[in-house]
């Protein structure tokens, strides 16, 4: 089986690089194509699901993610949708019994970043001076419904206790906290939908 990511940014793609193998069996090939942000993607996506749907092989799987911003969730997971039944995919709504679909679409809310809020133990290993408490402080204790940015407030977390006081290296970041998350016990509603939607699409 091949599984091809589009995403956003090269910091979700360097995240993946990790999670992906802690989710799937090893005989899943899997390749990573980062874009130029969520408009490069979205503009590009429809070209490119034409393209996979033309592929020869049926082991291959699409996954698109991409962020949810300040959009109606509801609305950019429809138009993600509408683009691979345009392309000529099946989606889970429409797909028969036997015949799953081979598209995964899936919306971070509210950005990367609230993923890696999700797992504050994997955060606190790659960054040993955020405090212990952190998760069960209010604004944290749903890693989705984070206030004012979860990029900001993730800078802001570890620029209070000494890191990167010049601004937050995103892929740095996304690498280090990664390569320590454990998918399992993720808080985030959104990741663990993303989780459920890879391994019954990779199965």
């Amino acid at each position: 089986m091949q599984i091809e990511f589009l995403v956003e940014d090269e910091s979700m793609a360097e995240a993946l690089r990790y999670l992906v193998p802690k989710m799937v069996e090893s005989t899943v090939q899997f390749d990573i194509h980062a874009f130029q942000g969520k408009p490069d993607l979205l503009k590009s996506l429809p070209a490119r699901m034409r393209g996979y749907a033309h592929w020869q092989s049926g082991d291959l799987r699409i996954v698109v993610i991409v962020d949810r911003d300040n959009e109606d969730c509801r609305k950019l997971k429809k138009r993600l949708d509408d683009t691979a039944t345009d392309a000529g995919f099946r989606m889970h709504a429409h797909a028969r019994r036997k015949q799953s679909s081979r598209v995964l679409n899936r919306v971070a809310i509210e950005e990367l970043e609230a993923w890696f809020f999700g797992d504050t133990d994997a955060l606190r290993e790659a960054y040993p001076r955020v405090p212990k408490s952190l998760s069960s402080k209010k604004p944290f204790r749903d890693p989705d419904a984070i206030k004012g940015g979860t990029w900001e407030r993730l800078e802001k977390t570890l620029q209070d206790v000494g890191y990167y006081l010049n601004g937050l290296p995103k892929v740095e970041v996304a690498r280090e906290v990664a390569r320590r998350m454990e998918p399992a016990r993720n808080r985030s509603r959104s990741f663990q939908v993303f989780r459920e939607g890879l391994l019954a699409l990779a199965k």
